[in-house]
């Protein structure tokens, strides 16, 4: 069943998406070579809990997740799509790619949020990867409005960063959130338009493309949480928290 938020929900929950930008924008500013990912999610806890909020990632387990969750913050490097661990011997070095992904319960509602960025100094094809990523992120919000379907916002990612070249992730999705850290629908960064379920003004999705420099294959670590690229490529992860509105979606984790 996908929900509907009440006009008191989407102002909180507004209130909680400008919360969490200030705080991961705060974190991205620690991101440099020689820094322990373990740091990165310290801070990150830190900053969640002074704002009155509470990490949702942390003991955070799914049917599919024999184990929780360890840490409030994803760091994933390089050829690590999503939920990579922040352990203390994860070390930034110049050139990696840093996906940070933080989620939050505020007032008793969810938002979730990633970006990516550079440890240092890297090549032109890598800054091109995260260039697409964040401009497909763009198109999908755009198409996040009432009479839409979720194949518009999928084909939208996947015309996009295919046309320069790269690959969209196909076994990992987006989703609803709000009243959890997960709902429906799913939303896959490939797909057609008209493509169902409809969207309805009131929804709120976290749309997250998720793509790659060569393959699309992926593969569970041992771990159990971190996906990774099956042929080792680099990989890039943007998302917000997006309101379906009348004309287009509104990104709620959008930091001025």
């Amino acid at each position: 069943m996908i929900t509907i938020k009440t006009e008191k929900e989407i102002e909180i929950l507004k209130e909680a998406g400008h919360v969490l930008a200030s705080i991961l924008y705060a974190v991205l500013k620690e991101v440099k070579p020689g820094v322990s990912a373990l740091n990165l999610d310290k801070y990150a806890e830190e900053l969640i809990y002074k704002a009155g909020g509470r990490p949702s990632f942390k003991g955070f387990k799914t049917k599919d997740n024999k184990i929780s969750f360890p840490s409030s913050l994803c760091v994933s490097l390089n050829d690590e799509v999503v939920h990579g661990i922040p352990y203390e011997n994860k070390i930034l070095k110049s050139g990696d790619i840093v996906s940070l992904d933080l989620g939050m319960e505020y007032k008793g509602l969810f938002v979730d949020m990633a970006r990516t960025i550079i440890a240092g100094q890297t090549d032109e094809i890598c800054k091109n990867l995260l260039e697409v990523c964040r401009r497909a992120l763009e198109a999908a919000i755009f198409e996040a409005h009432d009479g839409n379907f979720v194949g518009d916002i999928s084909e939208s990612i996947q015309k996009y960063v295919k046309s320069h070249g790269f690959n969209v992730v196909r076994k990992l999705v987006g989703h609803g959130v709000g009243y959890g850290v997960h709902e429906e629908p799913e939303i896959p960064n490939f797909g057609r338009r008209g493509g169902s379920p409809k969207l309805k003004k009131g929804m709120i999705l976290a749309i997250e493309p998720m793509i790659t420099e060569r393959g699309f294959d992926v593969f569970l670590d041992c771990n159990g949480w971190t996906w990774k690229t099956k042929d080792g490529s680099r990989a890039a992860h943007f998302e917000d928290t997006v309101l379906v509105g009348g004309e287009k979606g509104e990104a709620l984790t959008d930091f001025v």
